[in-house]
């Protein structure tokens, strides 16, 4: 699995069209390797955020030198913009979640929580493994999680990207479960940094692909 995630700084004055201009996203709905792509306003920043989802980088590096820009060019995006930050990364594990799999989770996720944490370079062994062994099987049983993917971006930085059923089910995993699995993680002594995301998705900016639609493989 291979993650790509873009935030786009939009002046309030454009939002409408950048929202109009993600709809034309759709145009990939049958791209190889595709798995899916949901996006949404940041609240506390104004920012827009898009995740997408690739089964391999190999898949979305041939999207990128063949189709990426004339999807882009048609949809006329980069005028809605002032700025855009991408960052990729390969997935280093799936996390489990009420969805039978992530393309569920995707068509079906209402809201999607992101940590971008940054790792102490000493404590990345730790980090990762209690990612695995008390992170992913906590949100699981939070009950409303979804799916989501544990991504590295860099050397020290990984994304945590989990999608919810609603806003209910992960305000209560964010105030009962979070302060107990942070402490039994010993999380402070791994990050240097953490930044948080909490978005409701927009319906229209959704793209499931093909293959995955209609009970597919």
């Amino acid at each position: 699995m291979f993650l790509k995630w873009v935030t786009c700084s939009v002046a309030e004055a454009s939002r409408e069209a950048f929202g109009s201009a993600q709809q034309g996203w759709s145009a990939i709905v049958g791209q190889p390797g595709l798995v899916g792509q949901v996006g949404g306003w940041d609240t506390a920043t104004g920012d827009a955020h898009i995740l997408g989802l690739w089964t391999d980088r190999g898949s979305y590096g041939l999207f990128m030198r063949d189709r990426h820009d004339v999807v882009a060019n048609q949809s006329g995006q980069a005028q809605t913009y002032r700025g855009v930050h991408v960052s990729v990364g390969d997935a280093v594990f799936t996390i489990d979640g009420d969805a039978p799999r992530l393309p569920d989770a995707l068509a079906g996720g209402v809201l999607l929580r992101v940590a971008d944490c940054r790792v102490d370079a000493a404590r990345r062994a730790h980090f990762v493994g209690e990612q695995r062994d008390v992170w992913a099987p906590g949100m699981a049983a939070a009950g409303g999680m979804l799916g989501g993917v544990f991504t590295q971006l860099a050397a020290c930085r990984y994304l945590v990207t989990t999608l919810w059923s609603d806003a209910a089910a992960h305000q209560r995993y964010a105030s009962e479960d979070v302060p107990r699995l942070r402490d039994l993680a010993a999380a402070d002594d791994d990050l240097t940094s953490l930044v948080g995301r909490v978005l409701l998705l927009e319906p229209r900016w959704k793209v499931i692909a093909a293959q995955f639609q209609r009970g597919g493989p």
